[in-house]
């Protein structure tokens, strides 16, 4: 390996209560060089990058930086010795302006922060990378991709050289993933060392010269990027070799069964403009489109929680037109967001409490939540999802990003679903915890459950659904039966591309 050693961990091991994250892990990080940790999710890969970006200290072993020990490695420090991370969760301030948040506690004063500097910064930064976000938007009317984008330019901001990004492409697009990889190699070119920690191992496989695979808390090997298959990858990161990506599809209801969800020409104040399509129950559902094309605008005012300025919506045979959250749940229509920290978990509250939530009225009486009774069904939940490690007191938060996932979908199947409606239900997750929640989509639906679901991995919906709808502009334009089509033919429908279009010079 070329390249200077900037970072270096030797038999560092870390633990949370009882469960060892870290077990004896020794590695370093060298300059120009793209470094990619993969591994299951809780196979301690997020957790080893944090610990090289001082967000985690070592409870054993030691951290060198240019070759020196380190006795005090936090954050603060670890940002003035050269090292950034970009979480898979977002830290930015929400009221605050995108070039705010980017040169957020690196302002140049004179008399005040003077706003035209601050934004003069901001164009020549964004200059280098393309992202083209407007500087003076506030990070709250962001989706999740373009906040994303504002975390990678404020570590850029601190002319890091060595940058954590931990999954950094779970939000972007297609073309977004492209552009970030063209910066990865921007970054290495210039002598920086990109730690890229993903569970897309194609764009993995595409960018990365060293690759280290985890496993149980434990480096299993480095490889060459270049000299690996995803086969050999995914083999080392399970164990054993790995099963068909998906299950076999369950049998679809009769199209003569009345819906269970029904809408019609659904309009709302967030982007949806005429939305219609109808969900049986027992049956997969998807709806496909770009990002920003108001699929999850419209998710969230089926389940109440933005308002509808026009349409209806039925469920159950009922109108459903205007019902709060709270009603659809106890109805039986649960809603599993995309953004498991604003709108799914509390973080500082256990697994248990969590996954109970949603239906504590079913295990309380008199107003008193049973604890035992909350217990087992959160354990039945957890050992479902195969959620690790199986402590369901631990706090949500000291889970890994697909754990935490898990544990927001055992939320909504406490609740007893009629239907799910599923938002990027494998965002953050791994090869391996992909498969166990393709194999419960299918369960659902084997068992009489209606599924409506949005994945940006078009892949998923063409392989799990029974039918979808193409979204774009907030429009329905179109259904197919994904068994009777390709991806490819989706996506030129989506980006509007006329057949033979596509191969005009």
């Amino acid at each position: 390996m070329a390249g200077t050693v900037l970072v270096e961990l030797r038999n560092v091991g870390k633990s949370f209560g009882g469960t060892q994250a870290l077990d004896d892990v020794s590695l370093a990080v060298r300059s120009g060089e793209i470094h990619a940790f993969v591994g299951e999710n809780g196979a301690g890969k997020s957790t080893l990058g944090k610990v090289i970006a001082g967000v985690y200290s070592a409870d054993e072993g030691e951290v060198l930086v240019d070759g020196a020990p380190v006795e005090r490695w936090n954050p603060g420090i670890a940002q003035r010795s050269g090292v950034a991370m970009i979480a898979q969760e977002l830290a930015l301030v929400p009221d605050l302006t995108v070039a705010q948040n980017v040169f957020l506690g690196a302002e140049q004063h004179r008399f005040g922060v003077e706003r035209r500097n601050l934004e003069e910064r901001f164009a020549a930064l964004d200059a280098e990378v393309g992202f083209g976000l407007d500087p003076r938007a506030r990070v709250r009317d962001l989706r999740i991709a373009d906040q994303q984008k504002v975390e990678i330019l404020r570590s850029l901001a601190r002319n890091a050289r060595v940058i954590v990004m931990d999954e950094p492409t779970s939000s972007l697009t297609a073309h977004e993933m492209a552009q970030l990889e063209d910066l990865m190699r921007t970054l290495r070119d210039r002598g920086c060392c990109v730690i890229y920690v993903s569970h897309f191992l194609d764009s993995v496989l595409g960018v990365a010269d060293h690759i280290t695979v985890m496993r149980d808390g434990r480096r299993i090997e480095t490889v060459d990027g270049a000299r690996v298959t995803k086969h050999d990858l995914v083999t080392a990161m399970l164990g054993r070799e790995m099963e068909q990506a998906y299950p076999e599809r369950p049998q679809a209801p009769s199209m003569s069964e009345a819906p269970l969800l029904r809408i019609e020409g659904l309009r709302t104040r967030t982007g949806v403009e005429d939305i219609s399509f109808e969900v049986r129950a027992g049956e997969i559902v998807g709806l496909l489109g770009l990002v920003g094309s108001g699929r999850t605008e419209c998710l969230r005012a089926v389940f109440g929680v933005d308002e509808i300025v026009s349409g209806r919506v039925e469920f159950g045979g009922a109108d459903w037109t205007g019902r709060t959250p709270k009603a659809s749940i106890e109805a039986g229509l649960v809603f599993v967001s995309e953004d498991r920290h604003r709108d799914g978990l509390v973080l500082e509250r256990s697994v248990r409490e969590n996954i109970a939530l949603a239906s504590l009225s079913a295990r309380s009486r008199a107003g008193v939540v049973s604890r035992r009774a909350e217990r087992e069904a959160a354990l039945e939940q957890a050992r479902a999802l195969e959620m690790r490690p199986l402590d369901i007191e631990l706090p949500a938060g000291w889970f890994s990003g697909g754990n935490q996932q898990k544990a927001l979908l055992g939320k909504a199947l406490a609740a007893g679903p009629k239907m799910i409606i599923l938002d990027e239900p494998t965002r953050g997750v791994d090869v391996g915890a992909k498969r166990t929640i393709y194999e419960l989509i299918a369960r659902l639906a084997a068992e009489g459950i209606g599924v409506l679901l949005i994945s940006s991995e078009h892949e998923e919906i063409m392989e799990l659904a029974h039918r979808a709808y193409l979204v774009s502009s907030g429009r329905t334009f179109g259904e197919i039966v994904p068994e009777q089509t390709t991806v490819e033919d989706v996506l030129f429908r989506l980006f509007h591309v006329a057949p033979g279009e596509e191969t005009a010079a």
